[in-house]
């Protein structure tokens, strides 16, 4: 992608070359794991624990690289857990609800103390907008909307507000669903952004509140069963993207 967008630039006229723009949208997943306290900011040194934290990491070298070795206008954002409709169901926030419904055991790993850090799609999205059109290249943006929790808490918080939305149901309380399972190979206990940089030059905020979105994000699940069992037809809502071990001989 870099190498194609490198052409493209190159041979654009003026103004369209001075406006081109090209975003490596990362993940916090890249700086590794925090402590207790404090949060990741844009000087934070990359230290990814995962294979797949590196190789997020890898493309943000890759696209600075291509800023430095060749002048194309690279610009950089790192966000947390995004959520809000549409999600595929394997993210811990569709599949919590989607298993409520179903009265489906609701895997948490570990003891449930790792803290992400959660953003609605649509406050994600608007930060893109702002980052590409008024960010400086060269520059990196960290996206966040200052709502971390800790995933037993969220889930807690979800089964309730499914034990309101669906008054009938069998299964309630929904909480009494929680199983908690195996924890996943090199699981970050905390992440945690700092979008003041996004805030102060590129004047964006976020507009939802995690409580009234994650409430609002439950019902668009409950409302559009039809689309879910669709996706449901070619997913089992298993974790994907495992390595298989094989026992030795």
């Amino acid at each position: 992608m870099l190498d194609a967008a490198l052409d493209y630039w190159r041979g654009l006229p003026e103004p369209g070359r001075a406006q081109f723009r090209f975003l490596q949208v990362s993940t916090d997943e890249v700086y590794g794991e925090l402590g207790a306290g404090g949060s990741f900011s844009e000087a934070s040194p990359y230290r990814p624990n995962s294979p797949y934290a590196a190789s997020k990491a890898a493309a943000d070298h890759l696209a600075r690289a291509w800023r430095r070795t060749y002048g194309l206008p690279v610009l950089i954002s790192n966000c947390g857990n995004n959520y809000g409709p549409y999600q595929f169901p394997e993210k811990l926030i569709p599949l919590i609800v989607l298993n409520a419904i179903d009265g489906k055991k609701l895997p948490v790993y570990g003891r449930g103390e790792q803290v992400r850090d959660w953003i609605h799609v649509d406050d994600h999205v608007a930060a893109l907008i702002a980052i590409v059109a008024r960010g400086r290249p060269g520059e990196t943006y960290l996206v966040g909307a200052r709502a971390e929790r800790r995933n037993i808490d969220l889930v807690r918080d979800l089964c309730a507000i499914i034990d309101e939305l669906l008054p009938s149901s069998k299964h309630r309380p929904h909480a009494g669903l929680i199983e908690f399972v195996a924890d996943r190979p090199g699981h970050d206990a905390r992440y945690a952004l700092d979008p003041t940089k996004c805030e102060t030059e590129l004047g964006w905020r976020p507009r939802h509140d995690f409580g009234q979105g994650s409430r609002q994000t439950a019902q668009w699940y409950i409302d559009n069963r039809d689309w879910c069992a669709r996706v449901a037809a070619r997913y089992d809502r298993g974790r994907l993207g495992l390595v298989p071990t094989f026992a030795s001989s």
